[in-house]
């Protein structure tokens, strides 16, 4: 991964919020690259920015200090990203195969040509005959696949999930994980990925960026360096176990 150019470097991002009980630092100084093809998690506590670092990326906020280049460069976060939220954020009056093309929609692209890679879409996740239904119709999971679908109908270079399968019960979400890798796997994507479950962030990623407290600063960059494609029995290795105590450490909780 080292001797390959960056898709993504953030340099000493920082993030002061101004409110009226005075400022808040969100951020303290975050610096990381993110490399073509890894799947990349983001853990630490709860306040800690992981949200911030994301919303940074997408421009959907700008940091107070510091740099972030992105293929070397500025980049166009309409075109380049695609955003998997904590939920879904279906429009329930849209159709399933509507619902994905919404981000063509809004880029203006040519919807008719892209009907066939949204049907194409749907069918990786796994929700092939479903375009005609509506969000109601669908379980969470269901609903979660479709907005990774919706994700990808624009081609991102990268993309940012926020902890999209926090709202699932136990059993879906182990279910979703290894749907995601088989996607990832797929859709050959860049993914960087934030989650609170330390065993959810080794069995995903390539690399794990351990976040501290607030205002956070990176305090471990850990390669997970496990066989793909991964299943879940691996979770009894010992390597499994040693990589989540050292991200306990890390985060100073063990």
């Amino acid at each position: 991964m080292s001797e390959q150019k960056p898709l993504l470097s953030l340099k000493e991002i920082s993030k002061t919020f101004i409110t009226n009980d005075g400022p808040v630092d969100a951020l303290g100084s975050v610096s990381f690259t993110v490399f073509p093809g890894e799947f990349v998690s983001i853990v630490g506590p709860s306040g800690c920015g992981k949200t911030t670092v994301l919303k940074i990326i997408a421009s959907l906020i700008e940091q107070s200090t510091g740099e972030m280049l992105f293929d070397g460069d500025q980049f166009d976060p309409k075109k380049d990203l695609g955003f998997v939220f904590q939920k879904s954020l279906l429009l329930d009056w849209r159709k399933v195969i509507d619902n994905v093309l919404l981000p063509a929609e809004i880029l203006k692209l040519d919807i008719k040509s892209l009907r066939n890679k949204a049907m194409e879409l749907l069918e990786l996740v796994g929700l092939k005959g479903f375009e005609n239904r509506y969000p109601y119709e669908l379980s969470g999971g269901m609903q979660q696949r479709v907005s990774i679908a919706r994700a990808l109908i624009h081609n991102p270079k990268l993309l940012l999930m926020d902890e999209p399968f926090g709202a699932l019960d136990a059993i879906t979400r182990e279910k979703m994980n290894s749907e995601l890798l088989r996607i990832w796997r797929e859709s050959k994507k860049t993914v960087i990925f934030i989650t609170h479950e330390i065993s959810e962030a080794v069995f995903l990623s390539d690399r794990v960026i351990v976040l501290s407290a607030r205002p956070s600063r990176m305090v471990n960059s850990l390669n997970i360096n496990l066989k793909r494609p991964r299943s879940h029995d691996m979770k009894i290795l010992q390597d499994f176990s040693k990589y989540e105590l050292e991200i306990y450490k890390s985060l100073d909780i063990s």
